[in-house]
């Protein structure tokens, strides 16, 4: 911990601000939405289909919003996007809190939902901005408290909830209202004309902004490559949960198994991020990186493909072993794996921006991603389901397994072919 705050002290006041906003951020989000489907479906009694169509909403204003999000901030600055965020995701938090009728929930899940397609391009291409040189090094912290804030959030949250959940959504929307007057106090202006991009670039319309993203064949190619790495993760929360709910069953054993799932995936990369970063910046080539990360993600469900081997016992210690020691062995390589890929991802993402319109790449590439998260995790489902009708359990970790594969040998040819350096400047669209 002495040497993250170390590092985090060696950068520049406003780099600072976005880490320790970030990790703020994902304390006040992880805090309520781990418990929102209960309190709809408990306390205010929606049908199920209702409650998926509130945290629907809010997840489609969010993925379908990041490259509007992206483009206004490269358009009006940094700054402005993310407090608008802030205060967006304020009074969208409070209402959850407040309110019972179904028209007001749809509004505040989109509200929370778009809040974060304003902020999240923001946040990072500002602090690509400003690490300079040391980008990579930048997000590898920005990642160590990207994931303490989703670690501990869930805590706060259980002990706010266990007394009620609307002093969890008052107590979030404080979080972010706090937040949102610190940044406005203490966030410099940053924009995308401190960039020192073209004077032509205020001048393009949108779409020709648009076109021209559309039209950067290395980074469409890369956000393809890069969405299995995206559904490799979410893992953690579909797949890994339900196999050991499936064989250790849904008491407390279940529930400990989990729990230990989020924490091993959280504490690795709180403890370990920074050094691999380091390890892997010395030896290898931000494709190499990238390659390797994406193959570790692969080779994750390995363990889960070995125990399906292995005879299954009816109960005992033995049972529960098989139930918690191979999920957790992968959601411990699944972290190793983002770890090493992702500070290379979003250094890449920048590169092939051309460090320009740096904020609405970012918000392309989170809409991609998105997309195939959604389209994923349909097809993961679909193949759990399949593997127990038809009694071959090995089927979903033989396609994740292949999945790892193919995105890791797509990374490998755009980096042999030189698609993930640097391009050269693209004069601005008329």
């Amino acid at each position: 911990m002495k040497g993250t705050l170390a590092q985090l002290r060696s950068y520049e006041r406003s780099v600072q601000l976005l880490m320790v906003n970030q990790f703020t951020i994902n304390l006040g989000f992880y805090m309520l939405m781990p418990y929102l489907a209960a309190h709809l479906s408990g306390t205010l009694g929606l049908a199920g289909w209702l409650v998926g169509l509130v945290l629907g909403i809010r997840n489609f204003s969010q993925q379908g919003m990041f490259l509007v999000g992206g483009t206004l901030a490269d358009r009006l600055g940094y700054k402005p996007l993310i407090v608008a965020g802030c205060v967006l995701r304020t009074v969208g938090f409070a209402t959850l809190g407040l309110v019972d009728s179904l028209a007001a929930l749809l509004a505040a899940s989109a509200a929370t939902g778009l809040a974060g397609a304003l902020f999240n391009p923001a946040v990072r291409a500002y602090l690509a901005a400003d690490a300079g040189e040391r980008r990579v090094e930048a997000f590898a912290l920005f990642n160590v408290f990207y994931q303490a804030g989703i670690l501990l959030g869930p805590l706060v949250g259980m002990v706010l909830t266990g007394v009620d959940f609307r002093i969890t959504c008052l107590v979030s929307a404080g979080i972010f209202a706090l937040l949102s007057v610190v940044q406005i106090r203490a966030l410099p202006t940053r924009g995308a004309q401190d960039r020192e991009e073209p004077a032509e670039q205020g001048r393009e319309s949108v779409l020709a902004q648009w076109r021209g993203i559309l039209a950067n064949r290395p980074f469409l190619l890369f956000s393809g490559a890069m969405i299995g790495s995206y559904v490799l993760t979410f893992q953690v929360y579909l797949s890994l949960p339900l196999e050991v709910r499936r064989l250790g069953g849904d008491g407390e054993f279940g529930t400990a198994a989990v729990a230990v799932l989020f924490a091993v995936s959280g504490l690795s990369t709180i403890l370990g991020q920074t050094r691999v970063t380091a390890w892997c910046k010395a030896r290898y080539e931000p494709g190499q990186s990238l390659t390797r990360g994406l193959a570790v993600m692969g080779l994750a469900f390995v363990p889960l493909l070995a125990a399906t081997a292995v005879p299954v016992p009816e109960s005992g210690v033995g049972l529960w072993l098989l139930a918690a020691v191979p999920p957790t062995l992968a959601a411990l390589l699944l972290a190793v794996g983002t770890m090493i890929a992702y500070p290379f991802e979003m250094d890449t993402i920048v590169r092939l921006a051309g460090d320009r319109l740096v904020a609405t790449h970012y918000g392309l590439y989170n809409t991609i991603c998105g997309i195939g998260i959604t389209l994923g995790n349909l097809l993961t489902g679909a193949a759990l389901d399949a593997a127990r009708e038809a009694g071959m359990p090995a089927l979903p970790w033989i396609s994740l397994c292949a999945l790892g594969g193919a995105c890791a040998a797509a990374l490998y040819g755009l980096h042999r072919t030189g698609r993930l350096a640097t391009p050269a400047p693209q004069p601005a669209a008329v």
